[in-house]
């Protein structure tokens, strides 16, 4: 058996690794137009902003290594040509000569991989102008950061761009964000990504969101002040190059870093004749096979089945790239290899900030007309009691038969551990029951009794028991006219600041205040964080008020959701 290998980095390694592992008989060629053929390539922005501060950490085999440890034909500087389906064969040039040669195949993986966007747009070719997917890219975005290079743009708010921007932003250079987007971190729901968006503000990264790139020049070609606030003509001189944008604004550069997202790199399986689907993505059965059984391809080329809705997808993550370059080494050696369902689950941390996700978000289950309920809370990442403790904003997402569907959680510390918790219960078909039901570990300075998680079961149960109905931050401008507003804080709490027309009712006294209240009106009831207008709520619904409401997740998810809501305050109250 010969099975040649196109492309290295996460998928390609991964199946040459496992396959080396279950056939100590196979000649496997890994084929590479890239110097480097192992590295870690999630890293390269904190090798960037200095964090990882030795670049070789990057590396993480070379082919001596994988010669020598899995006796792997490792060919870097090869680039594959074209495939020959019939002879079985691929067309290889080696870079530094030039030469060409036809390589022989049992079984062909192709892992190809995916390219960053760069969009037609003028001056996209300027050498300030990179992306961020190799080593090569990272040494040439360090070498614009030692040669001066003192103002940057990024443009696009993913998970890469964002990294970068803090990677820049700790090099010394002012950073700016364009994203044409109305918000950070798209994959996440509005809500859910405030916290970024505001964690960038304060350290001095400048947004501009809801815009497109329409190009670059150079800097002589013309002014660069736009006379926005983000602009500042006094700084102007001496930049690089202009970036336009598509507002008719500009903004004055060194650096220009395209972060617009990847898109499958299939030219040489479109080439070959092989089945595209979704993006120009390569189609593969559950085996990893391509329409062709003899060439498997896996990684960020491939076409996967997203795992809460079955629907096809292409999702660039590195786990799901090792975990199909496994599979598929797995069915070709006579194992039970096969592709499954991603989720998407990924976190990133931007300066103080952790944000992370997994799932569907509710603006894609909306698009899908899917219905859900969505239940947000706040609760602390350890012990309240254990010094320390800082909240985790978390969003839960489920199907009205309480399977899970989606989580999103924001904060500082222990946002992983709860996302991958919810991801292994996606994984797994639970339900919100099964959430309140899980045995998590806990001890005070790790999380508490009631784990977050099982928090999010407790609530997610109410609601599909009927003991909990919930009203959301986007209802407040179209509540019912005859609806009462009630605040459940303290009256400190309320004079601080409170919604319009709100009525004051703190949570221990609503027992006695009842006859304050109007029967047969609409009931909205919120408090900071969703838990004592909670039981409010279970008062007033039990003490004969049927149209009540509890505002999810209360202010505190009100004010992310929107931000720019003004809150009346009772100044004669507030001390």
């Amino acid at each position: 058996m010969k099975a040649v290998v196109v492309g290295g980095v996460a998928g390609g390694m991964s199946f040459a690794a496992r396959a080396r592992r279950l056939s100590e008989d196979a000649e496997i060629v890994v084929l590479e137009r890239d110097r480097y053929v192992s590295y870690a390539n999630c890293g390269l922005p904190y090798y960037l902003g200095g964090e990882i501060a030795d670049r070789s950490s990057l590396l993480l085999h070379t082919p001596d290594s994988l010669a020598a440890t899995l006796a792997l034909d490792v060919r870097t500087g090869h680039e594959v040509l074209a495939v020959d389906r019939a002879a079985r064969t691929v067309r290889v040039r080696e870079l530094d000569t030039g030469r060409e040669y036809d390589e022989p195949y049992d079984a062909l993986v192709l892992a190809t991989g995916a390219s960053p966007v760069v969009p037609p747009l003028p001056g996209v070719d300027l050498p300030q102008v990179r992306v961020l997917r190799t080593v090569g890219d990272v040494d040439a975005l360090s070498g614009l950061v030692d040669g001066g290079a003192g103002r940057a743009v990024v443009v696009g708010a993913g998970y890469v761009g964002l990294e970068a921007a803090e990677a820049l932003h700790h090099r010394g250079l002012e950073v700016t964000v364009v994203e044409l987007a109305d918000q950070v971190l798209s994959p996440l729901d509005p809500e859910m990504a405030r916290p970024v968006h505001e964690a960038l503000l304060t350290h001095g990264i400048r947004l501009r969101l809801g815009v497109g790139l329409a190009g670059v020049r150079p800097a002589e070609q013309g002014p660069v002040a736009d006379g926005t606030a983000d602009s500042h003509p006094a700084d102007d001189a001496g930049a690089a190059v202009v970036v336009d944008l598509a507002d008719g604004s500009c903004v004055p550069a060194d650096i220009v870093l395209l972060a617009m997202g990847v898109r499958p790199e299939s030219t040489l399986a479109r080439e070959a004749g092989l089945t595209l689907g979704r993006n120009g993505a390569v189609l593969v059965d559950e085996h990893l096979r391509t329409s062709d059984p003899a060439i498997y391809a896996v990684g960020d080329a491939v076409q996967l089945v997203e795992a809460v809705t079955g629907a096809p997808a292409v999702i660039p993550l590195a786990g799901p790239a090792n975990r199909a370059g496994r599979a598929a080494a797995d069915h070709l050696f006579g194992r039970s290899g096969g592709r499954t369902p991603v989720q998407g689950t990924a976190i990133v941390r931007v300066f103080d900030v952790i944000a992370a996700g997994t799932g569907r978000s509710e603006k894609a289950l909306r698009a899908a007309g899917i219905p859900h309920h969505a239940v947000h809370l706040h609760p602390g990442h350890h012990a309240g009691y254990f010094p320390g403790a800082r909240s985790v904003h978390l969003k839960v997402l489920f199907a009205p038969d309480g399977r899970l569907l989606g989580a999103q959680a924001t904060g500082s510390e222990g946002v992983d551990k709860r996302i991958d918790v919810l991801a292994t219960a996606i994984r797994a078909g639970m339900t919100v029951h099964d959430l309140a039901d899980l045995e998590l570990a806990y001890a005070p300075p790790f999380g508490s009794a009631k784990d977050p998680v099982n928090m999010a079961g407790f609530i997610g149960e109410n609601v599909l028991a009927g003991d909990l109905t919930l009203w959301y931050a986007d209802e407040l401008d179209d509540l019912p006219a005859d609806a009462v507003l009630l605040d459940t804080r303290s009256a400190r709490e309320f004079a601080a600041g409170h919604l319009p027309g709100a009525v004051n009712i703190p949570h221990t006294q609503v027992r006695e205040r009842l006859a304050e209240l109007p029967r047969g009106v609409p009931v909205r009831v919120y408090c900071l964080s969703g838990f004592r207008s909670y039981l409010a709520t279970r008062i007033l619904r039990q003490s004969g008020f049927d149209d009540v409401r509890n505002l999810s997740g209360g202010l505190s998810t009100l004010r992310l959701a929107l931000p720019d809501i003004a809150l009346e305050r009772e100044e004669n109250l507030v001390r």
